[in-house]
């Protein structure tokens, strides 16, 4: 069906929604240019292991759980607008926290173990925010999106928590810039984290502007705001009226909540291995092994620097790939196509680990493997995510989604020290491995959704009585 809309409208809806995902990728980057001040103003005066210095660097993972988990109640009963609200609220008080955590209770410049729990408080708060955004962004993207531009909008999301990391790096690098080290352990690293609260501030204005998706407007018998917000989103009241129909015969008239597995356990657990191949194929760790790739070739002093600004760099330029193709090619193509560059590159890095061969030759793999993640399962996975859920339980199924993509990424991130400790060839060839069975996946379990409605795709699953 030809189907005409405000596209431009339509795109200013998703550049809100999508500071969201800036916050993410923002919030869980900002830690990188600071950690070393951490450890410097609270962790050694204290006496304290390297074991707690990495558990509260990492403490934000915990709220992303925690925000993962609940994201579907307060999405279902507070709505997908309100949620993404109370998310720019958590991390503009993070924010603030993080970077002054003596306020109220302590003194600057006495470290002490309750100091240290206050500064794990606000990131876990900010942590909670990371996991609504993480869910509830592409969410709202998807209900509010024309189904034949659908997975680019929500790719933008992807793009926006990577492009949001590379700000961020930029960020600390030019407050750190030109002082010495102990201005940096003493004030630079406050500076830091408060910066976040000028993308929060922004984000949490902006979305008042914004209208709340019709589905869940419909999900809540508000019929007369649901045609209203989808007359703004389309041309023609016909059009607008059709896809109202359509939505409304989708909710139907039940009332009360609906079982997770109301549409068969197949598309939850489809929703789920999305989730866990995404951390499994082991993307994080690819980019913790860049330094010591650049440190081999001689950049020692701005290897960290160097790093993050090339891979964020070609974060950027395959996920605007993956935006400009998504709505083309489809989405298994795309999946299974970085599923095999993932497999090549991770074998590679493998073989020449096998060999201790450490120079040019890994990077180059290293980029075709993070290259190949960011044009599909970097921005792809969340587009399925927000779209192969039926509309009455997507709420529930995208927390269930989004926790366990959580629970990976920390045990991924977790076992690959010791991963790497027992055997380096073979840590790389895991997660070439894990590469190989996403692509068998994709291709036997997940069904193509380039160009379908929300509502047609829920036909795939049919209603369980």
């Amino acid at each position: 069906m030809n189907r005409h809309y405000h596209s431009t409208y339509i795109l200013g809806i998703t550049l809100v929604a999508t500071l969201g995902g800036l916050l993410f990728g923002y919030d869980t980057a900002v830690i990188s240019g600071a950690e070393k001040s951490i450890e410097a103003y609270l962790i050694r005066p204290l006496g304290l292991n390297s074991f707690i210095h990495g558990a509260t660097v990492s403490s934000a993972l915990i709220g992303c759980i925690i925000g993962g988990v609940i994201s579907g109640l307060l999405s279902n009963r507070l709505g997908r607008k309100k949620t993404l609200i109370l998310a720019a609220a958590l991390f503009f008080v993070s924010a603030l926290g993080s970077s002054y955590p003596e306020v109220f209770f302590f003194t600057k410049g006495e470290p002490s173990i309750g100091l240290l729990w206050a500064f794990i408080f606000y990131r876990i708060i900010g942590g909670i925010g990371v996991g609504l955004a993480s869910a509830v962004s592409p969410m709202y993207i998807s209900e509010i999106a024309p189904a034949d531009i659908r997975g680019r909008l929500v790719s933008l999301n992807q793009f926006a928590i990577i492009f949001g990391m590379l700000v961020v790096y930029f960020v600390n690098w030019g407050i750190a810039y030109g002082h010495s080290i102990e201005w940096i352990n003493d004030i630079g690293w406050r500076y830091m984290f408060a910066s976040e609260a000028i993308p929060a501030s922004l984000f949490g204005i902006l979305l008042f502007l914004v209208p709340e998706t019709p589905r869940f407007l419909l999900l809540s018998n508000k019929d007369d705001k649901a045609k209203w917000v989808l007359h703004k989103l389309y041309t023609d009241k016909m059009t607008s009226q059709g896809i109202f129909q359509e939505i409304k015969q989708s909710v139907g008239q039940t009332t009360g909540r609906t079982k997770l597995y109301s549409y068969g356990k197949k598309v939850i657990i489809i929703g789920i291995l999305l989730s866990v191949f995404q951390q499994f194929v082991g993307i994080n760790v690819a980019l913790y092994y860049a330094p010591r790739i650049f440190e081999s070739m001689g950049a020692a002093k701005d290897a960290s620097m160097l790093q993050t600004i090339i891979m964020g760099f070609v974060n950027v330029l395959f996920t605007v790939v993956a935006i400009l193709t998504v709505d083309k090619w489809g989405r298994k193509p795309l999946l299974i196509t970085g599923s095999i560059g993932m497999s090549i590159g991770m074998f590679a890095i493998a073989a020449l680990a096998f060999n201790n061969i450490l120079g040019i030759s890994t990077l180059v793999f290293i980029i075709i493997y993070t290259a190949s993640f960011m044009m599909s399962w970097g921005p792809v996975c969340w587009v399925l995510i927000s779209e192969i859920f039926p509309n009455r339980i997507r709420g529930q199924a995208v927390a269930v989604a989004v926790a366990f993509q959580w629970f990976a990424n920390y045990l991924i991130s977790s076992t690959y020290p010791a991963m790497m400790e027992f055997s380096a060839p073979m840590t790389y060839a895991f997660y070439g491995i894990m590469s190989v069975l996403s692509a068998l996946f994709v291709w036997k379990m997940v069904p193509e959704t380039k160009g379908k409605s929300l509502e047609e795709m829920e036909k795939l699953w049919g209603k369980k009585k």
